[in-house]
């Protein structure tokens, strides 16, 4: 398999280079990759910043430690002087002087968010000991395209503060294992291509022009990998907490049972290509300050012609995945879900027999303090609240509730919920998913709305299709509804009072 892209690295992965010296306590050798890249007259000027920033951050650090002046501040004189001996673009020395001014780039002291989280019974915990609880949207990047929705109509930073200004603090971003398989044949696929691809030679180009227009900091050559990398630096910079979620194999919308993604060996369901996509999005992620949490697997269901849906080969191929993603990066909470389009863990919450004699048990992982349940609900149809609690209760839910039937007690979070936008808020749905969880015994654990988007690239075979479910409208540019809205933003404010 051709490995061209191991061999020519991008800016981002040699930055993550350079990022895990630092981790590693390799100073000089971080600092020795950012003067490399820094020199480079080609560098985009998005990566140029953020070499910029991790190379003062990391020559602070090596000041600190081994000149340790009175104020342990960075002279002006020395950065410009750290710009000026590696050619730095005249242009970025004032940025550098203003660093300077301001001290140290990045404090010693724990600041958001606070992480690694970990787990506490029924909580989520931040490096602080404090409950974190999420509240948020769900904002796909893994249809056709596999670039992050509405980029031709709003830039990154846009959409991220109408999330802001809803009060949420979590995005669900998913992700396509396709994106990563490419990214192993050699080819990190362009936005050029990627929207061609998907498009069509004039409508792709089209859009492509479009995304430009919105997000004048990306060319036609930035890759896929980079517009999330974009997304996760927007949401450190508005303190919104990182979630990747694998939404499916193949890129393409989600979900049904004939569509190849649904099981372990499926169609597209490559079990080898996804546990190695895992952890690469789990290593990738690494610089991202924001990243919190990643999911296995999305909606898991029964094939084209029935096969799959059962616990013993669920716990045959989930858990070496999050061996896996544990592995690559031991930071991120890992997010289990269930059978029948998640909506089914009472099986493995309660420790009950898969079926095989074995049954899960919470103290059999090393990484136990870092599980998490989800589980999505969309009984949009119920007439009765009591019917949706007592489901939400039997599927996995009594883990929030102190039930003693709940041996394998973890956070549980309703990572999809949604409605019609138009009429679906004032629904018995709506107002019982709110009322339930807000009223849950010691608080909720977490929820992701479904969704964001106000259109899609790609549908189904539709371009630029209405999403009647999304938060904003069509063009991205505001609220769909209202009403809907108010109910968005009072379910934030009461979950996280």
């Amino acid at each position: 398999m051709a490995q061209t892209n191991l061999s020519k690295p991008s800016w981002s992965q040699r930055l993550y280079t350079a990022f895990d010296m630092f981790e590693m306590d390799d100073k000089q050798g971080c600092i020795s990759i950012l003067q490399a890249i820094l020199s480079e007259p080609s560098m985009p000027r998005y990566w140029r910043i953020q070499a910029l920033v991790a190379l003062a951050t990391a020559v602070d650090d090596w000041y600190d430690a081994t000149i340790r002046t009175k104020t342990g501040r960075l002279s002006q004189s020395f950065l410009i002087g750290t710009a000026v001996t590696m050619h730095i673009s005249i242009l970025l020395v004032p940025i550098l002087g203003a660093l300077a001014q301001a001290g140290p780039i990045i404090s010693r002291a724990s600041s958001w968010p606070n992480a690694p989280f970990t787990t506490s019974g029924r909580d989520m915990k931040n490096s602080l000991d404090e409950t974190v609880v999420y509240a948020g949207v769900n904002w796909p990047g893994a249809a056709d395209v596999m670039i992050p929705e509405g980029l031709q109509y709003q830039s990154v930073s846009t959409i991220m503060s109408k999330i802001k200004d809803l009060g949420m603090n979590v995005i669900r971003l998913t992700y396509a294992i396709e994106m990563i398989d490419d990214i192993y044949e050699g080819v990190d696929s362009s936005l050029k291509t990627a929207f061609i691809q998907a498009l069509g030679e004039n409508n792709g180009t089209k859009v492509l022009k479009e995304v430009l227009a919105s997000n004048p900091t990306f060319t036609e050559k930035t890759t896929r990998l980079e517009v999330f990398d974009a997304i996760a630096a927007e949401a450190n910079t508005q303190q919104i907490y990182v979630h990747l979620d694998n939404h499916v194999s193949k890129g393409e919308w989600c979900c049904s049972h004939t569509d190849g993604n649904a099981w372990f060996g499926d169609t597209y369901f490559n079990v080898a290509n996804w546990k190695r996509g895992l952890a690469f999005m789990a290593n990738h992620a690494k610089s991202w300050p924001a990243f919190t949490s990643m999911s296995l697997r999305n909606e898991l269901r029964t094939t084209a012609n029935g096969t799959g849906d059962n616990w013993v080969s669920w716990y045959e191929n989930m858990i070496p995945a999050a061996d896996g993603i544990h592995k690559a990066n031991p930071s991120p909470l890992i997010f289990f879900s269930g059978l029948n389009y998640d909506t089914q863990l009472g099986t493995i919450v309660d420790g009950e027999d898969i079926g095989n004699g074995t049954s899960f048990a919470l103290s059999d992982h090393a990484y136990a303090d870092k599980i998490v349940w989800e589980l999505h609900n969309y009984a949009n149809s119920a007439t009765n609240c009591g019917d949706i609690e007592g489901s939400l209760r039997n599927q996995g839910y009594n883990a929030m509730e102190g039930d003693s039937a709940a041996v394998n007690t973890a956070p549980v979070v309703l990572s999809e919920f949604g409605f019609d936008q138009n009429s679906g808020s004032q629904s018995v749905y709506a107002q019982c998913i709110k009322k339930y969880l807000t009223t849950l015994p010691g608080g909720p654990g977490g929820w992701m709305q479904w969704v964001i988007s106000g259109s899609y690239y790609i549908r189904e075979g539709g371009q630029d299709r209405d999403e009647t479910w999304g938060l904003l409208n069509h063009d991205w540019s505001d609220w769909r509804n209202q009403t809907a809205t108010d109910y968005t933003k009072s379910f934030v404010d009461e979950t996280l009072a």
